[in-house]
């Protein structure tokens, strides 16, 4: 059964053990310690899952939802690069970044908009990206420095879009760039399988940049790099180079600091 009531579990916030049904927990004094009985469950299902995994569930979440405030406007007649395309009072309802919502105070924006998503195919395709890099990067990194890696990409983003005035913008595609930083300074040579639109390519990981650029270039056009709403569409590039910057910055980092090795593959 998914939910405990009986026995003993850990307590979410600080990990000790406590009576499933406590009702603060003993000692960190949070309430509900056991999550009225389906933290157990919660943590198991959370631990099935790689991050790549779970950045997927989180962002078709958000999706689902954001289609679901609005459902009128999602279904609404439009472009192929629009299908399914969230309001965007929905977005912001849901922490979508930009200027704007940076000059409300509502900086926690920067977080949120990683897992928020502009139309259909813009959440297929970033969620390509996901699935084919990140299992590599967290295999090496360990998956607490992959969600490092994964989330500050995406908020130096959203910083650097943000300061060049970009007014609303959501995606993980930022994110997507810096584990791409990090993937391609530890596997340069490993050959990785693609998706690009209606291609796919079987190409070394270096080789990897030039497509992604390209992607970004093609998607400049149908506003589905970072789905912003501004006319420059160089605002969404600069970004994401913002973004690989911080990947490769912590790759070496890490490597710095923990001795982690660069690995080649032929």
């Amino acid at each position: 059964m998914f939910r405990q009531r009986s026995g003993s579990s850990l307590c979410y916030a600080c990990g000790k053990l406590n009576r499933a049904d406590a009702a603060v927990c003993f000692y960190c004094g949070r309430r509900n310690p056991g999550l009225w009985g389906f933290g157990p469950g919660i943590g198991r299902l959370i631990g099935g899952f790689d991050f790549a995994g779970l950045a997927t569930v989180v962002s078709v979440v958000f999706y689902i939802l954001s289609i679901a405030l609005n459902p009128a406007e999602a279904f609404r007649a439009r472009g192929t690069f629009d299908i399914l395309a969230p309001s965007g009072r929905a977005l912001n309802a849901l922490g979508m970044a930009g200027v704007f919502a940076w000059q409300e105070g509502r900086w926690w924006t920067v977080l949120t908009a990683i897992y928020l998503h502009g139309s259909l195919l813009h959440i297929l395709f970033n969620l390509l990206w996901v699935r084919q890099l990140v299992p590599d990067v967290e295999e090496v990194y360990g998956r607490a420095r992959t969600v490092v890696i994964f989330t500050v990409g995406g908020v130096v983003c959203f910083l650097v879009s943000d300061l060049v005035g970009t007014p609303y913008t959501v995606g993980a595609s930022g994110a997507i760039a810096g584990v791409l930083g990090a993937y391609i300074f530890m596997f340069p040579t490993k050959r990785v399988r693609v998706f690009a639109y209606l291609f796919i390519f079987d190409v070394p990981a270096y080789f990897v940049i030039g497509l992604w650029a390209l992607t970004q270039f093609i998607a400049g056009f149908g506003s589905l790099g970072m789905h912003v709403t501004s006319d420059e569409s160089n605002v969404a590039y600069l970004a994401h180079v913002g973004g690989f910057a911080a990947g490769v910055v912590g790759a070496l980092a890490w490597r710095a600091l923990a001795g982690v090795p660069r690995r080649r593959f032929e």
